[in-house]
């Protein structure tokens, strides 16, 4: 059987975490593509793997006429470029802790080996744990913090993960590319907790004007919830300053879009909408206790220096 999977060079961090994303279904709100990328990029990670794309995908399904093929760019009848499916691994970190980021394309063939040559290179670098990341869309105030629910491949890390407000998920259908990525962790006895956050979507056109709504295309607000949690979890040492004050500019646009569209569509009795969603959400906001410590003591320091 081949070797799928490639690596070039092997970091040997005291401990290494993977975060995992795919171009993929579940990807509301760019949580899955998005937040990996921006990880890769904020943290200046370099390339030191990948996954051979041969075998994964297909070229066409007959009468989908150009939904799976790549795309090419042309000049004069020459070829600039032409799209490739890309699985790639990305590397930042020092002797004590590395994170390990992965980026793929979800397989549309072949799944078992794609998920075994995955799982080859977390274990060949020793990965104490791999956290996937994932969106899906739904109905939820968009200036609340996001739920989190999560699977989990091995029966021990439940009590942990009660830890970081958490819902566990009880989903029935078809899986995602990270629970099916999941199953196989657990039948090789490794740490893996699959993400699924919830990514403001509305649709106001119910009765009106069919179609009418809005949502959030890149979820600054929910990469923020989920890294805020794999940070406390794994104590990577990530800033997430940046990160923090762009789900603020999420929310705060968010905000702006729903003012104008009420402004311009009475019809659609939007803030009666949004009124409806925020009685049914029930929010589940991770405080850290650290967190609360340190906010304490800024407020009684704070109050005697005033005084």
């Amino acid at each position: 059987m081949r070797e799928a999977a490639k690596l070039w060079q092997h970091p040997s961090a005291k401990q290494i975490t993977l975060i995992a994303g795919w171009r993929q279904w579940a990807d509301a709100g760019c949580v899955s593509s998005g937040l990996p990328q921006y990880l890769i990029e904020r943290t200046e990670a370099r390339k030191i793997g990948e996954i051979d794309p041969a075998g994964f995908y297909v070229f066409q399904v007959p009468g989908t006429h150009d939904l799976f093929r790549p795309e090419v760019k042309l000049k004069d009848g020459y070829r600039l470029s032409m799209s490739r499916s890309k699985n790639e691994f990305y590397y930042a970190g020092d002797a004590r802790r590395g994170l390990l980021i992965f980026l793929g394309d979800e397989p549309q063939l072949n799944a078992e080996e794609y998920a075994e040559a995955f799982l080859d290179v977390v274990q060949e670098l020793g990965v104490q744990r791999v956290l996937a990341v994932a969106g899906v869309y739904g109905a939820m105030p968009y200036d609340k913090d996001r739920q989190i629910s999560c699977a989990y491949s091995l029966r021990g890390m439940k009590m942990e993960l009660e830890r970081y407000a958490l819902r566990f998920s009880d989903y029935e259908g078809g899986a995602t590319i990270c629970t099916f990525v999941l199953d196989r962790a657990e039948a090789r006895d490794i740490e893996f907790v699959a993400f699924y956050a919830m990514v403001p979507a509305y649709d106001f056109g119910q009765g009106v004007a069919a179609g009418q709504g809005l949502r959030i295309e890149n979820d600054f607000k929910a990469w923020y919830d989920l890294m805020l949690r794999v940070e406390h979890m794994r104590d990577l040492g990530l800033d997430l300053a940046d990160l923090e004050q762009r789900s603020e500019q999420v929310t705060a646009s968010m905000r702006s879009e729903i003012e104008e569209l009420d402004r311009k569509m009475p019809q659609l009795r939007v803030r009666r909408y949004l009124e409806k969603v925020d009685e049914q959400f029930t929010e589940m906001p991770f405080v850290p206790i650290g967190d609360v410590w340190e906010k304490g003591l800024r407020d009684i320091f704070g109050d005697a220096g005033s005084a």
